[in-house]
């Protein structure tokens, strides 16, 4: 699609996450955690007002531009005019969460098949695999209750998380967190993996877990694997592999 650039019309600041945003967006699709248009990545904008990003809804992720990304307010009003609209469901899960959280840059959400199987099973994630260990030190689950259509949902939704990176819902997917999109994408990434191998684990022998005490040092050890970046180590070197593919995002 041919959708003219903004980049002149808004600050440098705004401009930058407005690219950072719609490279993740790419990157979701590149790795294969997309819903047709079903769902959906925010990122708040500096300031009091809880101004964020979402997707244009209708496109599909390796679609979205810098310039494409809709501006909302907290009430999911447009602060600036676009030709697209929000989805519905994505506007009351970000919305709740960036309303709730000032320390939260960015909020993704995936349907995948891994991810909503695990989200299936009763006992959710397993300490089975190095990447969960991660995952579990900061697990909360909400429990399905439909589409996500209801405002009244929100304080559940706000409750169930708490303080956490990571966020099951139930029998729908996957939720990460991060003061960074760089942050909250690394997080996805250890979530969507953590799933994935536990889907892998559990059709061989029998299960072996990992040791309670393994689990409550991981953060630690997170800390120390991206010498205290966390996202921001590997996020330099995602935008450049997104570059060599398919810069367009950047429009």
């Amino acid at each position: 699609m041919n959708i003219p650039s903004i980049k002149n019309d808004v600050s440098a600041e705004e401009w930058a996450l407005r690219c950072d945003l719609a490279g993740c967006y790419r990157l979701i699709a590149q790795y294969g955690w997309t819903d047709l248009v079903f769902t959906h990545i925010s990122a708040r904008l500096p300031g009091p007002q809880h101004h964020f990003l979402i997707n244009p809804y209708g496109l599909l992720f390796d679609e979205v531009t810098a310039s494409s990304l809709v501006l909302v307010d907290g009430e999911g009003h447009k602060v600036r005019e676009s030709q697209f609209d929000v989805n519905r469901a994505g506007f009351v899960i970000h919305s709740a969460i960036h309303a709730a959280r000032s320390d939260v840059q960015c909020v993704i959400h995936t349907h995948t098949r891994a991810g909503v199987a695990v989200s299936a099973q009763k006992r959710g994630v397993l300490p089975l695999s190095q990447q969960s260990t991660f995952v579990l030190g900061s697990l909360g689950y909400h429990a399905y209750e439909g589409v996500a259509l209801r405002d009244e949902e929100k304080p559940r939704l706000q409750a169930d998380l708490g303080n956490a990176t990571f966020l099951m819902l139930r029998n729908h997917g996957l939720l990460t967190v991060g003061a960074t999109i760089a942050n909250a994408f690394l997080a996805m990434y250890l979530f969507e993996q953590t799933c994935q191998i536990q889907l892998a684990a559990q059709t061989g022998d029998e299960l072996q877990f990992i040791d309670p005490a393994i689990v409550s040092g991981a953060q630690e050890a997170a800390r120390t694997q991206t010498k205290g970046l966390g996202g921001q180590f590997v996020w330099p070197a995602l935008l450049r592999k997104l570059d060599r593919i398919d810069d367009s995002y950047r429009n």
